[in-house]
């Protein structure tokens, strides 16, 4: 594991943000990763959410990473970044969307005004912002924890604790009582990361 990876892993996600910022602008192709790493699954969401076809969330997902690349050395509050890129995003999908708008009914209608961008929701916003935060907390845990929060609720059917028990090489009693430490954890991490 690489200095880089070991202060990422132990610092706030704040000071992991700061820091890699940094590495990123003195140009450490490694924290470049880690960054987009950090931050794909927040990236990704907004098309999503927006309901663009997986093409076009792909496509939004690269024009605002290299958004990110160019606007970097601009970033004043690295603790800003994780919603800069949501509004970068959720400008995106409005450009997306505007777009293939375009195409359907310019050759209907020669009148049609531009629609304004809209203000980014607010419960879209709180929402993202609180799956971000979700994310940086389980990313804190021991692997095990986070293998065990990944079965237990991120799958689809849920899987039996003896099935979980099986994969994790642990006896299937054992896993409502490590599932209910992994949680305290989950919970404390939470709570200093100011999830309401």
């Amino acid at each position: 594991m690489t200095p880089l990876v070991e202060g990422m892993m132990k610092g706030t996600a704040a000071m992991q943000d700061d820091r890699l910022v940094r590495e990123c602008l003195s140009g450490s192709e490694e924290a470049w990763s880690l960054l987009i790493e950090k931050y794909k699954a927040l990236i990704y969401s907004i098309p999503v959410k927006c309901g663009l076809p997986a093409h076009e969330a792909a496509d939004v997902f690269q024009v605002t990473c290299m958004e990110l690349l160019v606007r970097l050395p601009e970033l004043r509050e690295p603790q800003a970044l994780p919603k800069w890129l949501i509004q970068v995003a959720y400008h995106q999908c409005y450009v997306w969307k505007r777009r293939s708008q375009r195409l359907v009914s310019s050759d209907s209608q020669d009148d049609v005004p531009e629609p304004e961008v809209p203000a980014i929701a607010e419960t879209l916003m709180q929402q993202v912002h609180e799956e971000q935060m979700l994310r940086d907390a389980i990313a804190t845990l021991t692997p095990q924890c986070r293998r065990l929060v990944d079965l237990l609720f991120f799958e689809t059917p849920p899987r039996p604790y003896r099935e979980v028990a099986g994969e994790l090489g642990l006896a299937a009693g054992s896993i409502g009582f490590i599932r209910q430490k992994c949680i305290e954890r989950l919970r404390r991490k939470l709570d200093e990361l100011g999830f309401d």
